[in-house]
């Protein structure tokens, strides 16, 4: 059964100003920048992706092409102890960019996304039945 995402009100514009600032953030981030940097040589070309995944998340828009937890996996470089760094720097965002319910909304379906995605990346490599580390 999949989860219901919870509901709110946003704009395209607000979508592209978040992917836009979270960006901009991320790039100047020790953690986080050298990650997506080994992967990112088009920065206008990934935002652009990026806010197509969010407005079909989000608004249910067409556009977006691509599996988000396939691309996490793939990388080599992205561990499941990047996440907090990445999610506290997109809660960061929207609190800085939105409405207060708008920013939740969107934080709650962030955290499930990341925890997701989180949760692959863990399995890569990991034995056939072992047990996830879900903290």
């Amino acid at each position: 059964m999949t989860a219901i995402p919870p509901r709110f009100e946003i704009t395209e514009a607000e979508i592209d100003l978040v992917v836009q600032r979270f960006y901009l953030r991320v790039r100047a981030h020790p953690e986080l920048a050298p990650i997506f940097a080994a992967h990112v040589t088009d920065w206008p070309a990934h935002e652009a992706k990026i806010a197509r995944f969010w407005k079909g998340a989000i608004l249910h828009a067409p556009g977006y092409e691509g599996s988000p937890m396939m691309a996490h996996r793939r990388a080599g470089n992205v561990a499941p102890g990047h996440f907090p760094d990445w999610l506290g720097t997109f809660d960061a965002v929207l609190k800085q960019s939105l409405a207060p319910e708008t920013a939740a909304g969107w934080s709650a379906l962030t955290h499930r996304i990341g925890l997701g995605l989180r949760q692959g990346v863990e399995d890569v490599g990991r034995a056939p039945g072992a047990v996830p580390n879900l903290r």
